[in-house]
């Protein structure tokens, strides 16, 4: 018999698996396809796709879309005088219901620069309650290709990364542990293009 292999969904758990998946992430160009991105698995099937703002027509909006192009996750950054005044940048993740969001399912902490230092980016599970901890965090260098999301406990949960040939900023690989939920991490990464100025920025 194989180890057990502890699920932990947080978008869906048809979208964990218990073996790890290696997913590659294409960026769409703005000027043909509204920028973004697609995913895709190992046989070059497609499995989430991210539209930007290119699409969208509003900044600090992202959807994240399965195989079939339904929207599964609308991201949106925190906006108003709060949000002006506040050290952190916010963005909330949401299930959709029939295209429309729903369920905040999670909360991205992206720090201010201040005196020229960046914070880490954390991530809270949603519903939080007054526990307020983070989750996950995101190490290293997105801009690289070159980082990982980890638990709170320290174990990688998937691992961001630029393999082979043809791999480039715009064409770079994920590997997403056994039982930690992919389209939760593609959500991540749509967040940190968006945050970096990228394929989902106008």
């Amino acid at each position: 018999m194989g180890a057990y292999i502890a699920i932990t969904p947080i978008v869906s758990k048809i979208f964990c698996s218990s073996t790890h998946a290696v997913l590659m992430v294409r960026r769409r160009p703005p000027a043909v396809n509204g920028g973004g991105f697609v995913v895709t698995d190992q046989e070059q099937r497609i499995v989430f796709s991210v539209d930007g703002c290119g699409i969208i027509g509003a900044s600090g909006q992202l959807i994240v879309r399965d195989g079939d192009g339904n929207a599964i996750l609308f991201i949106h950054k925190k906006e108003g005088v709060v949000q002006a005044l506040s050290v952190n940048n916010w963005w909330r993740g949401y299930l959709t219901d029939y295209g429309e969001p729903s369920k905040l399912v999670f909360s991205l902490q992206d720090p201010k620069p201040v005196l020229c230092m960046k914070g880490d980016v954390r991530v809270i599970i949603e519903p939080n309650g007054k526990k307020r901890q983070w989750d996950y965090e995101v190490t290293g260098s997105y801009v690289q290709r070159s980082c990982a999301i980890k638990s709170r406990a320290g174990h990688v949960v998937a691992q961001i990364g630029v393999k082979g040939m043809m791999a480039s900023k715009d064409f770079y690989q994920v590997v997403v542990q056994p039982g930690y939920d992919q389209a939760f991490v593609v959500g991540i990464i749509a967040i940190l293009d968006n945050m970096h100025g990228e394929s989902t920025r106008c």
